[in-house]
């Protein structure tokens, strides 16, 4: 596949919003952004993976690249959205357990801009281990959203569908990614361990 333009890639978590990721895929396509899904193995489960690939034209990537396929493209910028708990802890402390945890442990040092919109209850908000994770992935640059009203999508009327703020995770991206892309290639370590 040979596209041009800027490639957004889409850290999807299993999180009751996952499963209307599709808008926030839309949004970005319509402000010209390449959209590469990633769902870690348990979003699998909350999200279309038919209809999404449908919508990019790329496969829903969720496991490291076997060595005889191609790196794919290194992502112009990131968002992870809806991000759980488990996933912002383990992305701040450097755990890289996932191919979507090993594409996030790597983008700081690699100056990739990332997005993380947060969708946790109020319990795991307000617990230490999320707060100085909140904190040390902001002092790495890391732009991290409040969690749309503090509560997880399952525990709202419509499973937080029309409340979500896809949008404004589009908007937090650094004016710097909405230039031209990189066209580099991905490094060996997300995808081909």
């Amino acid at each position: 596949m040979t596209e041009s333009g800027r490639l957004l890639h889409v850290i999807v978590c299993a999180a009751g919003a996952a499963r209307d990721v599709g808008r926030l895929v839309a949004l970005a396509q319509e402000e010209g952004w390449i959209v590469q899904v990633v769902a870690t193995p348990s979003a699998l489960d909350f999200v279309d993976v038919p209809a999404l690939e449908r919508r990019t034209g790329r496969p829903v990537r969720s496991r490291y690249r076997r060595p005889d396929e191609p790196k794919p493209p290194r992502a112009d910028a990131i968002i992870v959205a809806p991000a759980t708990y488990n996933t912002v802890n383990k992305f701040a402390q450097g755990i890289a357990d996932t191919y979507a945890l090993g594409l996030l442990a790597e983008a700081p040092g690699l100056g990739i801009p990332v997005v993380v919109l947060p969708f946790v209850n109020e319990a795991l908000a307000a617990r230490t281990p999320f707060r100085r994770s909140v904190e040390s992935l902001r002092a790495e640059g890391v732009r991290v959203l409040p969690s749309p009203s503090g509560s997880d999508p399952a525990d709202t009327e419509d499973g937080g569908r029309g409340d979500h703020p896809w949008a404004l995770a589009l908007k937090e991206l650094p004016r710097k990614a909405l230039k031209e892309p990189s066209g580099e290639e991905g490094t060996g370590s997300p995808d081909g361990r």
